[in-house]
Parts: C-alpha cells; structure tokens; sequence
C-alpha cells in the first residue's frame, strides 16, 4: 500500500530517511567526536574537528557558486585536504572529480572539458600543470583552489584552501541529496582511447561500503595507512571512506614510500594495510621490513593485480599473524566486485575469489548465456555497487549494462565451487603497476612519431610493476625507430607509467587471415623481455 502526501510531508521524510555520503561522516563524529580521524604529518584531525572543517569547506564552495549537480576537479597526492574536499563536495551535493596526478596538461583539459568542472583545486606542486590544463581547456572562469602542502603561498589567480577549512561559517548545509543523486565522477581509461567518465552515487558506495566492511572484516577499532593514491577508488572508498563510516583511525601519506610504510606501521601501531602486489613485494625487499616492529598488523589487503604465489607465502612466513584479503574489481563497481577470503590464499591462490555480499557475478559468452563450469567467459555483475552510467555516453552505457548485467570486460572462468578467476582483458587493458593502460591510447600517440608504419601495444610479465607497456614498432622503408626516440616523442604527450619500457622493432607484426593483429602471440614472444 502506498501512501500519498504533499509534497512537504514526502520533503520532510525524505529529509529524516536521508542517508548519503556527506551523512556519514557527520553520524560518525556525533558518535565519536573526540577519537581521531586523520592523521597527515603534523596535522591530526579528531572526527569533530573534521566535520567542522567539511562544514567550513562546503560553505565556502557555496559562497563561489557551486550547487548540487556542479562539478569540482581535484587534483593532488594524498593529504588532509583531499579527505575534506571529497567529503564537503558530497555535502553540497557537488560532483568530485578526482584526476590521476600522474596526467600531462592536455589529458587533465580534456577531463576538465569532458567534466565541465567549474571548480579546480590542485597541490601547489601540480598547480603549474594543471594550470597549463586550464589554459588548454576551454573552461572559462575556473575558480582555481592551491593546497599548500609545501607551505608556499598560492601563485596569483589561485587561493588557498586551509582557508576554506579552517575558518567560516560551520553550520550544516541544508541540501536535499537523493541515494541515486551522482557524487563522483571517476575517469578511466578503460579499453578506449579516450578516458570514460563513471558516475557513482551514494547507494553504490555505500553498498559497497558495507560488502567491504561484512567480507573485509573491518571495524572501527582499526587504524590504517593509506599510502596509495586518493584519486582510486581503491584506496579512497574500499579503505578511507569505510574508515570514516565505523570512525577508525586513518594515517595519510603523500605516496606508498617502503620506509614511510614501514615507519608508520611501528610508530602509529597500524593494524590494516591495503597495497597492490608491486607495493608488498617493495615492503618485503626493504632492508627496514626486519628491523621496524610490524606485531601490530593484524589485516592486508591486495588488488589490481593477481599476487604470485611465492609471494603469497613469503608474506604469511614474515607477517605470520597477518591476514590477507584479495579484492577484485573495477571503478565502475565503486570498485569492490569479488574476495578471495584469508583462509583461502594459498589453496586459491591466483584467484579472485567469489562474489562480495552484495554482488552477483557470472560468467557469459557473447550472447550473455551463463557458459559451463570451467569454460572462459565475459565476467559480469548485478549489484548496487554498480555505477550510474557514464558521462554523457548513452552508447557505452547501453552496451555496458545490456541485459541488465554490467559487463566488466574482463574475461574469466568459474571452478565447480564457485571461485572466479581472471584470465584476461578482453580489451587489452594493460594493468602496470596499479594503473589502468588503454593500448590503443599508446599505440595513437606513437603513430604520430615519423616513420612509424605499425605498432602493437600490450603487457608483459614484469618483476616490479607485475605488468608493464611494451610496444612492438614496424618502421617505415628505411626509417630507424629507437627506444630513445619512442621515450622522447611520448614524453610530451603521454604520462610516464603510459610509456612502454620495453620497444621492440620488427620487420611485421603478427596478424590472423582478417588483417586483425595476433597481441596473443606478442605477449608468449616477448613473456621474457623484463627478464633481459
């Protein structure tokens, strides 16, 4: 039965049952004001203080014209800042619009373009590029916010946001934010040659918040390093934000630095760490791992990449009290999409696990049927989890989300019990280091070095970066093509994990009868190339 109402009394419930990411935060410092929140260098926040300084900060946005549904790019390594910004934009009922720091001035003007963010805030050190990108874009009259990290006052045209957290009116916005109202606007590259821009709301967070909390094991007794970057939803909403929702402690660093990590973890008596395998494998091999007290670390989490098995062990033989977890994932799930439990590391080991609490995964042929046990399909997903769509691209979102299933693009198999394992990209999404490579996008921009004939971009096994670029380059007649020339041609034009380490030329690249390049056969040739 369903009740009708004026529109006061449906304004007034929806107001009482309103429950968003900007809610979160304050619910959490109504129950444990005094407890600390963060913690940056010298700057510790109790949740008190922080939800003043949101408050603060979302105010003084209002005051330079931002509203619900306006768009703010955020560009900046990890710091107290940006914890405040994600949360004062979702109070607003503003879009964030985290940017990877790591990005050259045409790339970031083409998300502040694609975005239309009418507000950008960058780290003083990155305030000269992501100028540059202003410039570039065609933007007009970008308030520009400086985080001074270094203490340096903010160049002309910028304004400093300490300001707009530290002083202000502090009262609670009133914003009426719906579950489906869209707070993140998350770029990635994902198989295309342009990034694609994900919406995410508050249900598919907080849904995912809690499969993160039930099948993570987390509680608000923890007290975590974030060490990898903000501008993820790895780190920012599998780790910090639940955080902030159970009021654990939370210990920003500016990066995943070995020796930080493990100075943090003895000094603050860190109990939870989230890494990818490449940031586990530096900690393992830093001469610091013996001599700091790790005993209170107690949980370890991976992802993006499958960890080796030899790995695997070496940890549960140094960090034997800590238990490891595997997320599987992508930024259009808010990420969280499957676990592979600590029980299960070894015997599973190289899997993805099976489906978080409130997912649904299957494995499909290309007419979307389950395919049988044991036999390779597309991995897809129903779940609240799931972002909105993306950006202004019905096209890709229909064909994402056809069938009523979200499709990954990620190719896997299930076992008889029910356990997914990752087996390829369907794309060829290359996976270096954590980040997201399109090789179409890197092929494009070494098309455009002279004397190029043909090129194949793709990943291969790498002892760090656990997958890293490498491109295979047919020269034209009697042009000569190099490592040197490739590096200097893309250095302008591509950020540096985007680069192939490894540039190959040859006489032709392989090809099936259609013309279309064998990449399959490229990654079994050169599988070795990192080992050289």
């Amino acid at each position: 039965m369903t009740e009708r109402y004026t529109s006061s009394t449906s304004a007034a419930i929806a107001t009482a049952r309103q429950q968003t990411l900007g809610d979160l935060l304050r619910r959490t410092a109504l129950r444990t004001p005094d407890k600390t929140a963060l913690v940056n260098g010298d700057v510790s926040l109790t949740f008190g203080e922080f939800d003043t300084a949101v408050n603060r900060c979302a105010n003084a946005l209002s005051a330079r014209g931002m509203s619900k549904g306006d768009r703010l790019a955020l560009v900046s390594h990890n710091c107290w800042q940006f914890a405040v910004l994600h949360y004062a934009t979702a109070r607003l009922g503003v879009i964030l619009v985290p940017v990877n720091f790591g990005l050259g001035p045409e790339e970031i003007a083409f998300i502040l373009d694609h975005s239309g963010a009418g507000v950008v805030v960058a780290e003083d050190a990155l305030a000269p590029t992501v100028g540059t990108a202003v410039d570039l874009s065609g933007q007009t009259s970008v308030v520009r916010g400086w985080i001074p990290v270094s203490g340096a006052p903010a160049d002309d045209g910028w304004e400093s946001v300490d300001g707009w957290m530290t002083a202000g009116d502090a009262t609670v916005p009133s914003v009426a934010i719906a579950d489906d109202d869209p707070l993140r606007l998350m770029y990635t590259s994902g198989t295309e040659s342009r990034p694609k821009g994900v919406l995410l709301s508050s249900k598919s967070l907080i849904s995912q918040y809690v499969s993160c909390i039930i099948d993570g094991e987390m509680s608000g007794d923890d007290i975590e390093v974030h060490a990898l970057p903000l501008f993820h939803c790895a780190q920012l909403d599998c780790f910090l934000s639940v955080d902030v929702y159970l009021g654990a402690t939370s210990i920003i660093l500016p990066g995943p630095d070995p020796a930080a990590i493990l100075e943090t973890i003895e000094h603050r008596g860190v109990t939870k760490l989230f890494c990818p395998p490449t940031v586990w494998i530096s900690l393992l091999r830093h001469p610091d791992f013996d001599r700091r007290d790790l005993s209170s670390l107690r949980k370890g989490y991976y992802g993006a990449s499958a960890m080796p098995v030899e790995v695997l062990r070496e940890l549960g033989e140094r960090l034997p009290d800590v238990a490891l977890w595997n997320f599987y994932g992508q930024t259009e799930m808010s990420p969280l999409a499957t676990i592979l439990q600590p029980h299960e590391q070894l015997d599973r080991a190289g899997s993805a696990g099976r489906a978080a609490l409130n997912v649904e995964t299957r494995v499909v042929d290309d007419e979307d049927n389950p395919v049988p046990i044991g036999e390779v399909g597309e991995i897809v997903h129903r779940s609240p989890h799931a972002c909105l769509g993306y950006y202004n691209d019905e096209e890709k979102t229909a064909a994402a989300f056809r069938n009523g299933w979200f499709h990954s693009g990620d190719l896997g198999v299930v076992d008889a019990d029910g356990y997914l394992s990752v087996v390829d990209r369907k794309k060829d999404m290359i996976k270096t280091g954590g980040e997201n490579v399109a090789s179409r996008e890197v092929e494009e921009a070494i098309y455009l070095l002279d004397g190029v004939a043909e090129v194949a971009v793709f990943g291969v096994p790498h002892p760090k970066w656990i997958e890293a670029v490498a491109a295979v380059v047919v020269p034209k007649g009697d042009a000569t093509i190099t490592q040197t020339a490739v590096d200097e041609h893309l250095a302008g034009i591509l950020a540096g994990y985007k680069r192939p380490k490894y540039v190959v030329v040859a006489d032709a690249l392989p090809k099936n009868p259609s013309g279309k390049i064998l990449k399959k056969d490229l990654r079994v040739r050169h599988a070795d190339i990192a080992q050289q």
